[in-house]
């Protein structure tokens, strides 16, 4: 998978087809792959340095990146946590998702850090 996810990558993982958020897509999108080269950066090559000693990021981080992006959006959407789920009712959008540190490496899920 290629670094920087790319803005069609998220809308296909959000199943979006139109463009009215593309802005605000790309503004979250940029956050959460700003956000993983900070935290993840001496980890991997996020530049693409083909003389870089560090391999370039693998597909769990690329996947956890665009996740990232997509609940960021999606809480964005519902400042108060919460968004509406039709017949079912409504769903708190969690501002804490083990799943996508567990993919990014992050959090808890982040191993000892020598600094």
């Amino acid at each position: 998978m290629e670094w920087p996810p790319l803005l069609e990558r998220l809308k296909v993982d959000r199943s979006i087809d139109d463009s009215r958020d593309d802005p605000r897509l790309e503004s979250v999108l940029a956050a959460a792959v700003a956000f993983v080269e900070r935290v993840r950066g001496g980890d991997f090559d996020f530049s693409g340095d083909p003389d870089s000693l560090l391999p370039p990021p693998p597909d769990d981080v690329v996947v956890g990146t665009v996740r990232l992006a997509g609940r960021w959006h999606e809480r964005g959407r519902s400042p108060d946590g919460l968004i509406s789920m039709g017949e079912l009712g409504t769903a708190r959008v969690p501002s804490f998702d083990p799943d996508i540190e567990r993919l990014l490496g992050i959090g808890r899920y982040r191993g000892p850090v020598i600094a």
